[in-house]
């Protein structure tokens, strides 16, 4: 198995840091095979990863989630404070932290037991994030982790059509699929580009391309038609915004 390394033919310069010395060593079983990075070094705990990032300044982070004392989450963060801070691919058998580890800018999150064909898309990211083709506007959310079978599914924003809110959910539709992630709607619309999502009603977002027009019903009552014909009603508390968005 290999990956193609990053630009100029160097590999990813990688750090574990895990706290179970077993992980660890198949972790390092694992790069191994992969020509796209290289393991400069390991750190049996939060602290001392820091550290050795500080001191060996790799590309990427290894990094797992549950560990005594600083757990991956505060590790991530003091990584996020460095000039030229590292990419971080969580590896954890928890599931639980993913809205936590987008909101940190992860490249990936990987769960345990790892497969070797998702830690080398992982890297393949990673990358990517390193190279990118263009430069992104990191204001806004640009993809989410969502639970499917037995890892977390990176679905990027652009690929969601329309977003409804269930509960302390938000139900993410990818054309005909559609996915549960634990989110509140309003907490996922403050971190949404304005310029690429829309608001119509307290519980439903939309993606403005996938608006055809809006319609009037009668006795002031609007609806957005969307591409494929279907028309959601717009909430009173919305009908201006959406109808001034539309007007521009």
């Amino acid at each position: 198995m290999t990956e193609t390394p990053q630009a100029g033919g160097q590999p990813l310069r990688t750090l574990i840091v895990d706290d179970e010395p077993l992980a660890i060593e198949r972790m390092q079983v694992l790069c191994r095979e992969l020509d796209a990075i290289e393991v400069v070094d390991t750190a049996s705990d939060g602290e001392s990863g820091v550290e050795k990032a500080r001191e060996l300044a790799p590309d990427v982070v290894l990094l797992d989630m549950t560990m005594p004392g600083m757990d991956g989450l505060q590790v991530a963060r003091a990584l996020a404070e460095f000039d030229n801070s590292p990419a971080v691919i969580f590896v954890t058998a928890h599931e639980d932290f993913a809205v936590e580890a987008f909101d940190l800018e992860a490249v990936d999150y990987v769960l345990k037991p790892v497969a070797a064909e998702r830690l080398e898309r992982a890297i393949g990211r990673a990358t990517s994030r390193r190279n990118p083709g263009e430069a992104a506007d990191e204001r806004w959310l640009s993809e989410f982790w969502v639970p499917h079978r037995s890892e977390l599914l990176r679905i990027e924003a652009g690929q969601v059509h329309r977003i409804d809110a269930e509960r302390d959910y938000v139900r993410l539709h990818v054309g005909d699929t559609s996915y549960l992630l634990l989110q509140t709607i309003a907490g996922l619309e403050a971190k949404l580009d304005p310029e690429k999502f829309m608001r119509i009603h307290r519980s439903t977002i939309l993606r403005r391309d996938a608006i055809r027009g809006l319609r009037h019903e009668g006795l002031g009552v609007w609806s957005v038609e969307l591409e494929d014909g279907e028309a959601l009603r717009i909430g009173r508390t919305y009908l201006r915004k959406v109808k001034a968005i539309a007007g521009r």
